[in-house]
């Protein structure tokens, strides 16, 4: 009966918010990962300037922080489906936006857009879905949004494929991202509200309504009940603490202990999720695969795909196994093989850098001294050249490799169509991002190791314990402060990314990442309690005796008075 009653609620409530939580801006990231290496072909000024290809990339992620900051006050004071509401229609004009868009000044708006929506809806699909849920399969159907995001992630790259070839190849990649946000703003209008806001609310009629259609008869009297004692509670606060507008709600939310411990542990897995340096692999990886030596956009689109196939498999990976090992243990173990993954990388790219290429003077001479890069001719060094140089930001040059091997020395050439096009005719291949390598297929092995020993733990139990951790009162506010801080954080490791790589080459940026994601590590074994199978009210009083990993977990609770779900 339970399971019936969920598949009629809760499966068409996953199916249409897993696209909201970020899905619309993932497959804005992803089919943008793809489109920038077209955008940059289309806009010089794009392809010249790497602080505007991270400043397109990232002005999604600015616009976020600001959406999570107004998204949580907006789940507390309109509900969860008003929020997602708007979030939709923001998506949908940011596509537009950026599909019309007649300069880089324009896509950047659009981004802007996008992050609004994205900022507003990524702390509320998981929360909906959460309050909607019983505890027994909650983190099973807050991870089945992350398996539908990914999905969306692994379309993208199969719609930036399919436009490969078209005109107009990037307006359509941004474009058609548009289209699931006017089909789930449509099909939203048919869903309920959270039946936990609506009887917070004042609407308990409604909300017994929703609450009989997901519970068994036997149970929604207990769920109604604990929600009465949850709501008296906060109430009672609410009269020793006073009100006093938003400033008044921050200041009681600090002086709350449950909400301020709770804040500990959703800030910390937060900011971990992106300092783990996911997103570079995200929003780069046709670059970071180019990096590895696959020169051709097409070749760098077709392994990325693969690398988004592999974080779908991940998120299934966690459906089966969250509520059953637990939300920490996943994490703990996901940072452990992040880690090892990371230094893995580290290694291969920097093999991949010191065994690149030689510049040879015969091969650059071989298309005539007008084709040779300036930066090359005047070196005083030049005899020291290697691809990796040649490729430097600073340079203006690219490789031509040899006619004889991929492998052995080749051309620094002017980087411009003509050149370009010289060294293709005579069966070559053009490389600008980064040099020919026989470790180039471990570079992409273990990025998608990487992703898929990420999506599991990383990915998407982040999301989970945000929306079971807070007070019921707290709920949008929390979710929100650390959405906040999950997208702080994906702006400054997005925004700098290609500067890290320019100043530390990916060997050193990724060993940089390997030393965050040690310290995220810590933090979470320290501050971050385990709430499977918890009731939230047993969350609630965990955190109100102080969480410490070295104490002893709580038993379930036996009946409503002494922890039932809130």
């Amino acid at each position: 009966m339970l399971e019936d009653n969920l598949e009629n609620t809760l499966h068409h409530e996953v199916g249409l918010i897993s696209w909201n939580r970020r899905p619309p801006l993932r497959l804005r990231h992803w089919c943008y990962s793809g489109a920038l290496l077209y955008i940059r072909e289309d806009f010089e000024s794009v392809d010249k300037k790497t602080w505007l290809q991270e400043t397109i990339v990232s002005m999604a992620v600015a616009g976020a922080i600001i959406g999570a900051g107004v998204g949580g006050w907006m789940n507390d004071r309109f509900g969860r489906k008003i929020s997602i509401l708007v979030a939709d229609f923001l998506f949908f004009v940011g596509a537009i936006i950026m599909a019309l868009s007649p300069a880089p000044w324009m896509i950047i708006l659009g981004r802007v857009f996008v992050g609004l929506g994205v900022g507003m809806a990524s702390m509320t699909a998981p929360l909906y879905i959460s309050e909607s849920s019983p505890h027994r399969i909650r983190g099973a159907l807050v991870s089945t949004n992350g398996l539908l995001i990914t999905g969306g992630q692994f379309l993208s790259y199969l719609v930036n494929l399919a436009f490969t070839h078209v005109k107009g190849n990037w307006r359509w990649m941004l474009g058609v991202a548009g289209v699931p946000a006017l089909v789930q703003f449509v099909l939203m209008l048919s869903l309920p509200e959270s039946p936990r806001w609506l009887f917070r609310n004042g609407k308990e009629d409604e909300a017994r309504s929703i609450i009989e259609k997901i519970y068994t008869s036997e149970e929604v009297e207990d769920e109604l009940q604990a929600l009465r004692i949850s709501i008296e509670q906060d109430k009672a606060n609410e009269s020793s603490l006073g009100d006093g507008g938003m400033f008044g709600q921050l200041k009681n939310a600090w002086r709350n202990d449950v909400v301020r411990r709770g804040l500990y542990a959703g800030i910390t897995v937060q900011v971990a999720q992106q300092f783990v340096g996911i997103n570079t692999g995200m929003y780069y990886s046709p670059t970071i695969i180019q990096f590895a030596g696959f020169a051709s956009n097409k070749t760098a689109m077709a392994l990325s795909l693969i690398t988004s196939g592999l974080n779908a498999i991940g998120s299934i990976v966690s459906i089966c196994f969250v509520d059953r090992y637990g939300r920490r243990r996943l994490m703990i173990i996901s940072m452990m093989g992040i880690i090892s993954c990371l230094v893995v990388l580290s290694f291969v790219f920097y093999r991949a850098s010191v065994t690149a290429p030689d510049i040879s003077r015969t091969e650059s001479a071989f298309f005539g001294a007008n084709s040779t890069c300036p930066a090359y001719t005047k070196a005083n060094d030049a005899t020291s050249w290697g691809c990796t140089r040649c490729l430097e930001k600073d340079t203006g040059c690219a490789f031509c490799s040899a006619g004889t091997s991929l492998y052995h020395a080749g051309a620094c050439l002017a980087s411009n169509d003509v050149v370009k096009g010289a060294c293709q005719a005579a069966k070559r291949t053009w490389y600008t991002e980064g040099c020919p390598s026989k470790m180039g297929f471990l570079a992409v092995v273990f990025l998608g190791l990487y992703i898929i020993i990420y999506s599991p733990g990383m990915g998407t139990v982040p999301w989970i314990v945000n929306s079971e951790i807070y007070p019921l009162k707290y709920r949008g506010f929390g979710g929100g402060v650390a959405a906040v801080a999950n997208w702080t954080s994906n702006l400054i490791v997005s925004q700098t990314y290609l500067t890290l790589t320019e100043h530390l080459g990916s060997s050193g940026t990724f060993l940089l990442f390997a030393a965050f994601s040690l310290t995220g590590l810590v933090f979470i074994f320290f501050f971050v309690p385990e709430t499977k199978g918890l009731q939230f009210e047993e969350v609630e009083k965990m955190l109100q005796k102080g969480y410490s990993p070295f104490k002893k977990r709580p038993g379930k609770g036996k009946n409503l008075k002494e922890g039932h779900e809130v």
